[in-house]
């Protein structure tokens, strides 16, 4: 973008307003927080001891609102980046549909409004750690992290892997070695996932300054690290049958699962691009890898929920 397009378009969002609802609603990054509601409910419905139906629902509901309070806070201190990536310039705030103070505010209500309720209705160790999860996200990693260092996402990376542990805690009003292992499968899935999105849109990060890894390192250096990580991830990925509340079907579905996932990465560290400069096949690769990742970990976290509602899962010591 021109530095003539960036200047109206920053004047844009700093002038406008007046949103829609739906563009409200996109502030709260309604795919992303799909998906944090939906690990949320397997914590929640995992724990020992159940919960209230009701009191349940309103957990879930604080923590997709927080999720959602945290994505509106992001776009807020992002916008100035926003409104200069491909991928980005189109939301809210960077089009000018709703102004930065506006979604500064939203944001901030909402974020409040959830750890209040959590702690008021459900109980206050959910309600901390949903606080500090909002803080970690609207915070350490997007005021500070991203723009920072190159391991911004691994870091980074810990506030989507949060909510199941909140849920968990819903339930029990404790942290425990297994919400620990649901926290740690989604904070090991996070490099390689958003690592093989960011080889496709380095070009977008170096033009804004966001030291993403495939811009300070290299593509080389980046389909390493995502094979590393991946390297790592399949272990941990059975923690849960080690820890003894996930059984049979979930240990060889998500060993298959793991195999699939390390030869897409396998297939991607090998994938370096043609002498002439043409990246076509590693991009290739790394939407493939990307694209399986989100259906990986969807169904890792749908296997623990079917044991548990077939009642196939072992006794919860």
């Amino acid at each position: 973008m021109s530095d003539t397009a960036f200047t109206e378009n920053a004047s844009s969002y700093a002038d406008g307003g007046m949103g829609t609802a739906g563009d409200f609603f996109e502030l709260l990054k309604p795919r992303v927080m799909s998906l944090v509601v939906f690990t949320a409910l397997v914590g929640l419905v995992v724990a020992p001891g159940g919960i209230n139906p009701v009191i349940g629902f309103t957990a879930l509901l604080c923590i997709a609102v927080g999720a959602g309070a945290s994505g509106a806070l992001n776009m807020w201190y992002d916008a100035d980046i926003d409104a200069r990536m491909t991928r980005t310039r189109t939301r809210p705030v960077p089009s000018g549909r709703v102004t930065p103070q506006e979604a500064a505010v939203f944001g901030t209500v909402m974020a409040a409004g959830s750890v209040f309720v959590m702690g008021a209705l459900v109980n206050w160790t959910a309600a901390a750690l949903l606080a500090f999860t909002i803080f970690f996200y609207a915070v350490i990693y997007t005021m500070w992290l991203k723009r920072s260092t190159p391991q911004n996402i691994v870091i980074g990376g810990a506030a989507g892997a949060f909510p199941p542990m909140i849920a968990w805690a819903a339930v029990t009003g404790d942290v425990s070695l297994q919400s620990i292992s649901l926290f740690l499968i989604i904070f090991m899935w996070t490099p390689p996932h958003f690592w093989a999105l960011a080889l496709c849109k380095s070009g977008d990060y170096e033009e804004v300054g966001v030291p993403m890894l495939p811009v300070v390192a290299g593509e080389r250096e980046t389909r390493r690290q995502i094979m590393l990580y991946s390297l790592l991830l399949v272990p941990v990925t059975l923690s849960p049958v080690a820890l003894g509340f996930a059984g049979w079907l979930y240990a060889g579905a998500t060993a298959g699962l793991g195999v699939v996932f390390l030869a897409l990465a396998a297939r991607l560290a090998r994938c370096a691009p043609a002498p002439d400069g043409d990246k076509t096949a590693q991009h290739r690769a790394a939407m493939r890898l990307f694209g399986f990742s989100i259906l990986y970990l969807f169904l890792i976290f749908s296997l623990l929920l079917v044991e548990k509602m077939a009642g196939i899962a072992p006794v919860f010591p």
